[in-house]
Order: C-alpha cells, then sequence, then structure tokens
C-alpha cells in the first residue's frame, strides 16, 4: 500500500486552504464535545475565535488541549488531525477576517457587520504537538 502521509509542506498548504474543522475537547463523564469550526492556521497555529464564555472556551480552559480534524468532502479524500495544547488569549477575534476568509468579501463583510465583536470574545491557540495526515489520492499514484 502506498505511503499516503503528507509531506510537512503538503500539510502547511492543507491547513492554509479553506475548509471546515471539527474540534473536540475533553469533557469529564461524557464523550467529548465535538463541533464545526472554523479556523485559521497561523505560524504553525490553529486559532480560533468564539465568546470566552461559551461552552466550548469553558471547557478549552479545563482540559488545556484538544484535538481537530480537517477534511476534504471528495475524493480523493484527505484529513488532517491535529492534536495539542491549547491558550486562551483575550485578544478579540477578528470577525471581519475570519467570515471573509469563510464566506468571501461581500457575505463576509455582512457576518461580521451581523455579528459583532463582543466584549466576551476571545481566541484560542492550539499548538501541534501530534499529527495524523492522510491523502488518499497518492495510492491511486
Amino acid at each position: 500500500m502506498a505511503d499516503m502521509d503528507m509531506t510537512v509542506d503538503e500539510r502547511e498548504a492543507f491547513l492554509a486552504d479553506v475548509h471546515v474543522g471539527v474540534l473536540a475537547i475533553a469533557r469529564n463523564g461524557k464523550g467529548p464535545l465535538a463541533l464545526p469550526i472554523w479556523y485559521q492556521y497561523d505560524d504553525g497555529d490553529v486559532i480560533i475565535g468564539m465568546d470566552g464564555n461559551s461552552v466550548k472556551a469553558k471547557l478549552l480552559r479545563a482540559a488545556g488541549r484538544a484535538t481537530m480534524t480537517v477534511q476534504t468532502e471528495a475524493p480523493p479524500y484527505k484529513y488532517v488531525m491535529v492534536e495539542g495544547p491549547v491558550v486562551i488569549e483575550t485578544t478579540q477575534r477578528d470577525n471581519l477576517a475570519m467570515a471573509t476568509r469563510y464566506l468571501g468579501p461581500e457575505f463576509g463583510a455582512w457576518y461580521a457587520d451581523n455579528n459583532p465583536n463582543t466584549e466576551t470574545s476571545v481566541m484560542a491557540r492550539l499548538t501541534p504537538e501530534r499529527w495524523i495526515t492522510s491523502d488518499f489520492g497518492k495510492a491511486m499514484g
């Protein structure tokens, strides 16, 4: 079977593309919270904006780590799973930059205007420690 692992350069390029990630955070006595997120990949870290009072932010503070998976939706499938420590930064998120990344300039501006930063918004920074990657296109030769 072909080696389907992504190279570091392939992984970096994949994460720089626009994909919806799935963030998984440990919860006491329950399965992990796993939810779709928008993210940015910045200088080797995964950046996620959120309300600082959200369940997501509270769980990240308690767990101190998380796992994020990003995948393609069409064959040949590719995915990246990254796991590591998370730090919550009090810096307010830039709704316009993230919304424009995912929705384009026109709808992104509308979204940012209608979902403004709040005083409780924060940024979570996930620093990768472990990776699992796969590019099924490599098996096809």
